[in-house]
Parts: structure tokens; C-alpha cells; sequence
């Protein structure tokens, strides 16, 4: 074998355990009656203490320290050290490191007596070092630990108050026992399962007890899988409360005993439901859980077990949940192990039981949470459901699950913990032909129970033997379609038990892009424009930039000359002499001078004449030769003499400048004649508005946004996606632009792009409902499932927050106008009291005579001396209470099922039979107003993304809170609408007509399907029953125009012209006017036709029409030269309406002028 086969396998790592002192061990004289008699004393000849710590890993003693003598106030200096070598042989290794204690034992050596050969000792106390931020990379850390007292122990009698016995440790490795690759690919997975709640109805505290499991497998390398065994369940009754703050225990403790079980520093969250991942969490859900725990018995673990997972083993990790998303958590019952001096006496079917399970339950956690970005976390509560393999094979594809296993290491743990030294080993016989039984699948019992009784034990669990009934897989009734049957595992699903548990991992599977990073990638793809533009220097832009100053200077210097003298010129009407003039010039440099302002004016010069010496004559350095500063000085100074006289007379001129007037209109006004002509179809003048607008402003984004959701519409998606560009260049956070971009990307099939986008979306706005539920459709077009499930789920969160705060909002505004109501009254009582002199204290009856469940409360009410106001505040389900108490008490009470948090406030409260009274009183949830796909399919059909609204209405009509209402028919009515899907629009309306007959929205459309099909009797009729509702249409504008333009077709005019000023009241624009004037001029009314058309010209002086009716109502009204002038514009601006010139041309010909070429 060459040297380049030779493995290259890493040495083992001494890992160090050192102890360094013992504090706080106050342990004086031992009389008789203070030990146990298996460690009594008859005292200490001094005040000295002699001790000893064992230090043990697993079921390996590591070593024990020499005896160390213990002072009274004085820490006791142990300073030994432990060692355990840690093989990289073994993959194993670092798991069994992560989850495994280093135990140490405080061992007491007593003084021997005269006839005593051995010495004695008594254990003092315990405590556990945890090696976990070793395997996190730590070379050393550093541990105070408390010394936890043993049964029997002095240390017992500390008093609470007193300082804790603690142990100071220092635990290191020469390197990290993780290289840097192992660090960045690997991953420490925490499996913390609490308690399974809700457990059979036939379990009870009386009769045989059993010991329960659970049991999940963990993949340990690429293609194998490990069960990881949780065997120290115990069933509690309801009485048994849990503490506020759990502590985790070890999943393995080794020989720690007593509270040395628990992991230090190390609780159980209290999440909130809402914040959880399981199943379970609805408001019916909620009822059954606080049920559950508050009167039912549980089966407790709340044990931690760490797993570690290289780079192979979390990539196959991660490929298994991406295959299927649901992991197995089995739980089963166990009998409880023999204790040693029993062993004798037990028969040989307790010894057969042994290892068997029963109760076989299994619940499916749903792990694709795991493979959303950034989460690293995960908990719930998961149902639980009677384990068969057909059931397991179905949810998770696995052919088996590791129940048998499960129980075998199960048991074995359980011996090994028990009350015997050792393990427990059962006769050579029945333990092979045990082992044989597990290993076909089925454990004795199981036959053994079969054989002798098919039915289920009694209540209790009485039977002596008791296992499961399950029909495994290898029977073949599932080959043959029977359904399996496990009536034991059924019980959980009758009981509705659910079990708690968590899963954390120190890095996600997925990383999340930090916002910088997606801001970063977003500026590559469009780089941000500055809001001015660069300036560029040279020998041209110096001079002009000179000019400009000259002129601004120039300027101010006439405004100054104006304050001073303008009055003045304005009354002297006579000729100006030049003494006056000379005299006014020299007060008016007197004034510069003395106030300063010749001064700033130098200064304002200066920099442009530095740029043209710079620029022009190339000058940088010092001059050396003086003659040759003098000739540059004079050249320099006729130049600028020369080019001030350029500039005044490009800025200055005898007469002022008439201003620039502004425009008539203003963006929002060119906004909304773009989409007048947008609905008009006339895109050619929409563009030309859309393209005004950024002529006005190219650095406002929003005008790129529009003119870009412009393009989407008519589908030049080459030109929306530049527009979009542009928005974003000028916004790095528009988040609109970042939508449609992403949207853009994904019709142009540039997915990676379009992510980075919609994630981007979600960066700039958190919080935005549109966003998460945006990327949730792009992670559906791209057939990413736990990606949308990651979007959708928070998008919801979201949209049930914002219903919250709604319904928060106006609690407050009416406990707002309740309080400025009932200060009046106040205000009342008080001028009462005053009138009794302010001496008369309240009456006793008064306070007294509120109901017992309102004395918790404080007696605000009572002060104004109206005991019926305040218990009819009281008995009100939907007021709230004016004071502090019952404030805080009522939006706690909101937050969560009422009763959970009564009785746990409550603990120990004279009166809890009447609180739990309260929670009839207590808000409902409240319901968002609609669902995240409706909030964004509105926003979709207004920006015109039609792919993406198509995929949002999908989802509404299979969203629990969607479904075919009248809003999605009416929404999906406006796509077809867009997609000039005539018949398919009408059938949808015809539906949502049937939800809502009287939906402006629903009968507005309904009249554009009819007007876009030429059926123009439906349409007005459409219209008019449109606006004679209370309540208008979502856009009013279009109907009045088209309504009015029927009218005008069939030729009732007065009713058009009626129409159009409606229109014009709302929203005035060119076509709007311009149906005016066309009305009045077919009514006879001239002069306010005139009006009408001249206030179009003024909105749009392109628009052939209105020149073309300008034109007839100047040959009515007979003036020549304006019918001229008009006749001409519209003929230039090409008149296409063939009806109108000839009219016009007929009229010219009655009035015998108006054409040019008579």
C-alpha cells in the first residue's frame, strides 16, 4: 500500500476535566443521629472535613482525586484533573460527547474508628459538567457548578437562603475536536421531548405501573439511521403541576442522581400557541389542550437528547424531509423492570414481558418547516395515531418503523437506571429466544397475548400481560388491501392525545440571504442611479458654470439696487441726470461693502474663477517668475472681463422676463388621463401621457412604475422591464418596482433573479402582506411547495396580526368615547360632593353592593357613587372596564384562552370557581376581512401581472377563508376583462350576481362586457343601475363616459350632457368636456358648447375632435377667422372622424366660409 491509500485518520484528543476548587462546603461535626446508618459517624476530632470527587463519563469511571481537606469559609483546593481520550475513529464518538454528562461525585471520607479497618464514606452531593461547547468548536470553558445535595446528604440541611456548594471546573482540549469544515457542514441537532398529553382513557395512577418511551430515528451518516430512544417517561395525574420554568434532563444521566439530572441552565420555552408548528391550534384545539392538561393525566419526560450530524448525515438529513416531509415519533408502554433482589421471585411471564411494548403509538412531525429559510427551530404539539406499517409507509415511505428496537434500548436503559447495581439478565434461554422474537418483529407478549386473550386487558391495564395488538406487516393483510388494526394504538386517537416536542439545530439546513446581501445582489443587477448626475469638469463646463455665477450675482445686485431705489424711480417721473445716477451707484457700493454682501459676492465668484484657471489655462502649481504672474493676471483678468459681458447679456435684458407659467396639469391629473385612455384603448395617447410624466420628472420612481405596469398591460414586456429597472435604480426599496421586477424576471424565465427580488420585497418590508404572499406564487410557479408553505404561513401571520390591531383600534376608540361619556358624569358627582361640603364620605352599602366575582377589581365605580353603572359595565360582553386592574386583565385574557392563564394566575386565590366565570366575557379572535391571495389579487389586477393573478385566484377558491364568492367572481371577471375574455367575464358576473345582487362592482362590470360586446342596450341599462345604487362602483369615471356616450348615440343629448358633467364633477379630463360641448352643441347651446370644448383644449390641445366642434360652433356663431383657424388644427392633428368633417364641411358650405380653400 503506497502512502497516498493510507488513511489519514487524526490521532485521538485528550479532553481534560479539571477540577479546580470546592467552595461553600460548611460541614462541621457529625453527630450520631445525622447520617444514615450505612454512613454514620460518631464525630470528627476537629472541624475538618475530608472529601474526595469521582469523576465518571457514560459507565466509564474516569478517575477520583486524592483526599482533600475541607476548611470551614475556605475553598477546598482539589486541583485534579480527569482525562478522556476522544477516538475520530469512530463516528459516534462526538454524539456521544454532545448528549453524555461528565458526572462528578462530592464523596465524604469519615474518620475510621479504633477497631475499624476500612474506611468509611457517605456521598455529599453531585453535579454534571456538559461537554457540549467542545463539540461546538471550544478549545476550554469554564464551569461554577452547584453542588446538588444527595439523599441522606448534610448539604440537605442548607437552608434556601444560604449560599449553594459549588464546584469550579474547567473542562479543554489541546485542538477543537471539530475541524474547520466539520464546523461550517456539520450541524448539533437538540431533540427536546416534553409530555404527551391526552393519553388513553384506560390508563390510571392505581395498579401495575409501566414505564413509557418514545423513539424517532436520526440519520447518523449518509445511508444509516440511529434510534434515538427517550425511556424515561412517567405518568402524572392533573394534580401534579408543572413548574413554571421546566428544566430539561439528560436523555443519558449515568449514575447523577437527584436533581443532578437536569441539565444546567437549561429550560423549556414558554411559546405562545400562535407561535407554535404542530397541529392543534385552533380555537376548538385550544379548548381540548387546556383540558388536556389542566385535568388529565400525562405521561412527563422533558428530556433533552443532543445528536450530532456531519456534513453526510445533514445532507441526508435535509434530502429525506425535502422527499417527504413527515419524520415518525413513536411512543409506546413498557413494564416496569425487576428490581435485583427480586429477581427470583418474578414467574417467567413478568420475565417474558420484559422488553415488550405496548400502547404503540407514533405521531408524524411535520419537518418542512426545517427547510425554510433561516429557521433553525421548530415546536408543537402532533397528534398521535395508532402505529401500523401501512400507516407508517404511507405518511413517511418507510417500510417499518423501530418499535421493537426502540423497546429493547428501552428496557435496557430502564435496568440499568433501576434500583440493581447492575443490569438486569434474564436466563440464558428465554433471553436468546426473546432476542429471537425481537428480531422477527414481534415480541413474545404479543403472542403470548394473542393465544390466551384476544381482547384488551381491563381497565387500568390490570392484565398481567398486556402488549401490543398490532398486525404487523409481515401477516400480509396489507398486501391483500385489509386495513391494519391496532385497537390499543386507537385509543390514542379516541383520546385525542397529542404529544410536545421540539427540535433545534445550531445552523438552519437553509441559510437565509441577510438583507445586505440581498440588497448587494439587487444593486449588481440594477445598479443605483444618483439623483443628480455626475458632473463632468472641463475647459467648456468652467466657463459656463462662471457664466452662471456671473448671472446670479448679477441678479442679486439688481435686487439690492431695487429695495434701495425702486421707490424712488417709481415717483420721479422726470429725466435722469448722471449726478443722480452716480450718486446712487456710489451708495449702492457703500451699502454692498458695509453690510458684507460685496464680500460673498467675491466669494461665490471665486470658485468658478479657480475651475476656468484650472481647467482652461492648466495652471496647478505656484508661479515662480513674478513678470510671469503679472502677464497670466491681466491675460486672466480681460477673459473674465470679456465673458461677464457674455453673461450679463445672456441673463440680464432691459425688460423682464415674462415667468415660465406652470403646467395646467399635474401628475396626478396626467395619471389619470393616461388611464381614461388606457380603458379607452386608446394606447397611443396613453403612452404620450405616461412618457409626459417622466419628461416632468425622471427621478420620480412612481412614474416609472406606471408607465411600466402600462407595458405589462400591453404586453411590451422588453419596455416594462426597463421601466422597472429605472424605478428601481432611483429606489433600491421601492417595493412595488421589486415585485414587478421579480415578475418581469419570472415571464422571462430568470428564476434566480426573480427570487432575489421577491426576497429582497420581504427584506424592505417585513411586515408587508403583499410581499411574503408574492413570493409564495413565484415559489408555486417554480414548483417549490415548502418555500410557498414558508411564504403563505407568514403572509397569514401577518394578515391575522392586522386583523388584531384593527379590532385592538377600535376597542380603544370606544373605551376612548366611554370614558369622555362617563366624564360627564363624573364631572357631575363631583359638583354634588362639593355642594355637601366635601366632609360626607361614601356611603358603606355603596361599596358593598357589587356582586363577590367583581372584588378582585379596584373600586373606581364606587367613587362616583352609581353602583348600577358600574354592574351594568360589568355584565357587558363587549365593554371593557375603565381602571388599570381590569385592563391588563382583559388583554391577557385575549392573548389566550381565558382559562389556561386563570388558574394559573389564580393559584392559590380564595375564589377560583368564580373566575373561571370570566372567560365568557373575553373578546373573540378576531377574522382578517379577507385572505392574503384576495389583498393581493386586487394589487395584481391593478399593475396587470395577469400569471400571477391567475395563480392567486387559484388559491383563493381553495383558501379556506376564499372559496367562489362574490369577490372572486367579481375579481376574476376583471382578468377576463383584461384578456378581452368576453363570455367567461359575464358567466363569472352572472355568478357573482347570484352572492350579491345588488354589487355596484358586479353590475359596473357587467355593463363594460356588454358595452365591449356592442350589445348596447345591456349596457346602459348596466350603467343605470350601477350609479342609482347608494354606494358607487370601485371606479365610477368609465361608466359615466360610456353611459354618456350612449346617450349620445341614441340621441338623448340632454341626458348625455348630464352624464358628462357628473363625470367632470368626479374627475374632469379632455373626453369628458369634450362630451359636454358635444351635448350642448347638439342641444343649440353654443355659448356654453364653447365653454365646454375650450376647457378640453385647455386639459389637451391635441385632440383633433375638440378643434373639429370648435370649429362648427365659430361658422354657428359666425366668426370666420377662428372657424378658420380651428378647421385647421383639426385637419393638421388628422381628424379620423369621417362623420364629423363631413358635417363640418356641410356647415362651411351653408355659411359660405371656414375652409381656407374657398
Amino acid at each position: 500500500m503506497t502512502e497516498v491509500d493510507v488513511p489519514q485518520t487524526r490521532p485521538p484528543e485528550p479532553l481534560s476535566i479539571h477540577i479546580v476548587k470546592a467552595s461553600n462546603l460548611k460541614l462541621t461535626k457529625i453527630d450520631n443521629g445525622q447520617r444514615p446508618s450505612s454512613g454514620t459517624s460518631k464525630g470528627t476530632k476537629g472541624d475538618n472535613v475530608q472529601i474526595t470527587v469521582k469523576v465518571e463519563f457514560g459507565e466509564k469511571v474516569l478517575g477520583e482525586s486524592p483526599k482533600v481537606d475541607c476548611v470551614p469559609d475556605t475553598p477546598a483546593e482539589i486541583d485534579y484533573t480527569a482525562t478522556l481520550n476522544c477516538s475520530f475513529e469512530d463516528p459516534l464518538v462526538l454524539d456521544e460527547i454532545s448528549y453524555k454528562p461528565v458526572v462528578l461525585t462530592v464523596t465524604e471520607v469519615l474518620p475510621k474508628e479504633k477497631k475499624q479497618k476500612e474506611e468509611k464514606t457517605a456521598q455529599l452531593g453531585q453535579c454534571t459538567v456538559d461537554l457540549l461547547p467542545l463539540v461546538k468548536g471550544a478549545t476550554k470553558h469554564h464551569y461554577n457548578l452547584v453542588i446538588n445535595p444527595l439523599p441522606g446528604s448534610p448539604l440537605e440541611t442548607i437552608p434556601p437562603e444560604g449560599p449553594k456548594p459549588e464546584m469550579e471546573v474547567v473542562i479543554s482540549v489541546q485542538e477543537s475536536l471539530l475541524e474547520g469544515t466539520q464546523i461550517d457542514q456539520g450541524n448539533l441537532m437538540t431533540l427536546t421531548i416534553e409530555s404527551l398529553y391526552s393519553t388513553p382513557e384506560s390508563w390510571t395512577m392505581t395498579g401495575s405501573q409501566y414505564a413509557y418511551a418514545a423513539a424517532l430515528p436520526i440519520p447518523m451518516s449518509a445511508d444509516k439511521e440511529t434510534p434515538v430512544v427517550f425511556a424515561n417517561g412517567a405518568l402524572k395525574p392533573s394534580i401534579d403541576k408543572e413548574p413554571p420554568n421546566r428544566q430539561k434532563k439528560w436523555a443519558v444521566p449515568g449514575s447523577a442522581q437527584g436533581n443532578s439530572i437536569y441539565i444546567p441552565e437549561s429550560f423549556l420555552p414558554p411559546d405562545n400557541i400562535d407561535d407554535e408548528d404542530g397541529e392543534f391550534k385552533s380555537k376548538d384545539d385550544r379548548e381540548h389542550r387546556h383540558t388536556a392538561e389542566t385535568e388529565k393525566l400525562r405521561v412527563s419526560w422533558n428530556t433533552e437528547r443532543r445528536c450530532y450530524l456531519d456534513s453526510l448525515a445533514t445532507k441526508s438529513f435535509q434530502d429525506k424531509i425535502a422527499k417527504c416531509r413527515y419524520w415518525p415519533v413513536e411512543v409506546m408502554r413498557l413494564p416496569q423492570p425487576a428490581a435485583a433482589k427480586g429477581k427470583k421471585s418474578q414467574n417467567a411471564n413478568t420475565v417474558d414481558d420484559e422488553g415488550s411494548i405496548s400502547y404503540h403509538g407514533v405521531a408524524f412531525v411535520n419537518l418542512a418547516p426545517l427547510l425554510y429559510p433561516g429557521v433553525k427551530r421548530i415546536r408543537g404539539a402532533y397528534k398521535v395515531h395508532a402505529y401500523t406499517d401501512h400507516a407508517m409507509h404511507e405518511k413517511t415511505k418507510r417500510k417499518t418503523g423501530f418499535g421493537e428496537e426502540a423497546g429493547k434500548i428501552a428496557f435496557n436503559i430502564l435496568n440499568r437506571n433501576s434500583a440493581s447495581p447492575f443490569p438486569k439478565k434474564a436466563g440464558k434461554e428465554g433471553g436468546e429466544k426473546k432476542e429471537k422474537e425481537v428480531k422477527k418483529g414481534r415480541s413474545m407478549s404479543i403472542a403470548q397475548h394473542q393465544q390466551a386473550n384476544p381482547t384488551p386487558g381491563g381497565p387500568g391495564g390490570q392484565a398481567p400481560t398486556e402488549a401490543s395488538q398490532t398486525i404487523k406487516s409481515d401477516t400480509g393483510s396489507e398486501m391483500e388491501g385489509q386495513p391494519p388494526v391496532n385497537v390499543e394504538g386507537q385509543q390514542y386517537v379516541d383520546a385525542k392525545a397529542y404529544v410536545m416536542l421540539e427540535i433545534s439545530l445550531t445552523r438552519p439546513l437553509i441559510p437565509k440571504r441577510p438583507p445586505e446581501e440581498l440588497a448587494r445582489r439587487v444593486a449588481e443587477y440594477i445598479p443605483p442611479r444618483p439623483l443628480f448626475p455626475k458632473r463632468t469638469d472641463g475647459a467648456q463646463r468652467a466657463v459656463e458654470d462662471f457664466h452662471n455665477q456671473v448671472g446670479s450675482v448679477a441678479n442679486l445686485i439688481l435686487d439690492e439696487f431695487r429695495d434701495q431705489f425702486g421707490d424712488l424711480l417709481k415717483v420721479d417721473d422726470e429725466p435722469q441726470t448722471v449726478e443722480a445716477m452716480e450718486s446712487r451707484r456710489q451708495k449702492l457700493i457703500y451699502e454692498l461693502n458695509s453690510s458684507g454682501k460685496y464680500f460673498a459676492f467675491k466669494e461665490q465668484l471665486k470658485y468658478a474663477v479657480v475651475k476656468i484657471v484650472r481647467e482652461k489655462y492648466l495652471k496647478t502649481s505656484a508661479f515662480e517668475d513674478r513678470q510671469e504672474l503679472q502677464t497670466f493676471l491681466s491675460e486672466l483678468y480681460v477673459y473674465l472681463i470679456d465673458q461677464m459681458h457674455v453673461a450679463l447679456g445672456k441673463f440680464l435684458a432691459l425688460e423682464d422676463q415674462a415667468p415660465i407659467p406652470k403646467p395646467l396639469t399635474d401628475s396626478a391629473q396626467l395619471k389619470h388621463f393616461a388611464r381614461e385612455a388606457e380603458v379607452n384603448g386608446n394606447y397611443e395617447l396613453a403612452t404620450k401621457y405616461y412618457q409626459e410624466r417622466i419628461a416632468r420628472n425622471r427621478n420620480d420612481p412612481s412614474h416609472w412604475f406606471d408607465y411600466g405596469t402600462f407595458c405589462l398591460y400591453i404586453n411590451d414586456i422588453t419596455k416594462a422591464e426597463e421601466c422597472f429597472k429605472e424605478c428601481i435604480a432611483i429606489d433600491q426599496k421601492h417595493l412595488q418596482g421589486l415585485l414587478l421586477y421579480g415578475v418581469v424576471c419570472t415571464l422571462s424565465e430568470r428564476n434566480e433573479a426573480a427570487e432575489t427580488f421577491f426576497e429582497a420585497a420581504t427584506c424592505v418590508d417585513p411586515k408587508s402582506i403583499l410581499a411574503w404572499t408574492m413570493l409564495g406564487l413565484f415559489y408555486d410557479a417554480v414548483n417549490n411547495e415548502i418555500g410557498a408553505e414558508m411564504a403563505y404561513l407568514e403572509a397569514n401571520k401577518l394578515n391575522q396580526a392586522a386583523a388584531v390591531a384593527e379590532a385592538k383600534a377600535l376597542r380603544d376608540d370606544d373605551v376612548t368615547k366611554e370614558r369622555l361619556a362617563r366624564g360627564e358624569h363624573e364631572s357631575e358627582d363631583k359638583e354634588v360632593d362639593h355642594d355637601q361640603g366635601g366632609l360626607a364620605p361614601p356611603s358603606v352599602p355603596d361599596i358593598k353592593q357589587p356582586s363577590p366575582p367583581s372584588s378582585d377589581k379596584p373600586p373606581t365605580s364606587a367613587r362616583s357613587g352609581k353602583g348600577s353603572v358600574s354592574d351594568t359595565r360589568r355584565m357587558s360582553a363587549s365593554k371593557r372596564s375603565d381602571n388599570v386592574g381590569s385592563k391588563i386583565k382583559t388583554e391577557s385574557s385575549t392573548s389566550r384562552p381565558g382559562s389556561h392563564y386563570k388558574m394559573g394566575s389564580q393559584r392559590g386565590t380564595p375564589q377560583p370557581a368564580e373566575e373561571t366565570e370570566e372567560p365568557p366575557i373575553r373578546e373573540p379572535t378576531p377574522v382578517p376581512r379577507c385572505s392574503i391571495y384576495m389583498q393581493t389579487i386586487e394589487w395584481l389586477i391593478e399593475v396587470k401581472a395577469v400569471p400571477f393573478t391567475e395563480r392567486a385566484l387559484a388559491h383563493e377558491l381553495l383558501s379556506p377563508m376564499g372559496g367562489p364568492t362574490s369577490g372572486y367572481h367579481i375579481n376574476y371577471a376583471r382578468l377576463k376583462l383584461q384578456k378581452k375574455e368576453y363570455k367567461e367575464a359575464e358567466n363569472s358576473l352572472d355568478e357573482a350576481l347570484q352572492f350579491d345582487y345588488q354589487n355596484p362592482d358586479a353590475w359596473a362590470l357587467m355593463g363594460h362586457v356588454k358595452y365591449m360586446t356592442n350589445d348596447v342596450e345591456a349596457s346602459r341599462d348596466c350603467y343605470e343601475r350601477t350609479i342609482s345604487f347608494t354606494s358607487d362602483a370601485a371606479e365610477m369615471h368609465s361608466i359615466y363616459l360610456r353611459l354618456a356616450s350612449i346617450y349620445l348615440q341614441e340621441e338623448k343629448f340632454s341626458n348625455a350632457k348630464n352624464t358628462f358633467l357628473m363625470a367632470c364633477k368626479r374627475s374632469p379630463s379632455c373626453v369628458s368636456w369634450l362630451g359636454v360641448g358635444i351635448a350642448c352643441y347638439r342641444l343649440g347651446e353654443l355659448a356654453e358648447s364653447e365653454d365646454a370644448l375650450s376647457e378640453a383644449n385647455i386639459l389637451n390641445n391635441t385632440d383633433p375632435e375638440v378643434w373639429g366642434y370648435l370649429s362648427l360652433v365659430c361658422l354657428k356663431t359666425g366668426r370666420q377667422l377662428e372657424a378658420e383657424q380651428a378647421y385647421k388644427y383639426a385637419l393638421k392633428l388628422n381628424l379620423s372622424d369621417y362623420d364629423l368633417l363631413t358635417e363640418i364641411q356641410h356647415v362651411q358650405q351653408d355659411v359660405g366660409f371656414g375652409n381656407p380653400e374657398f
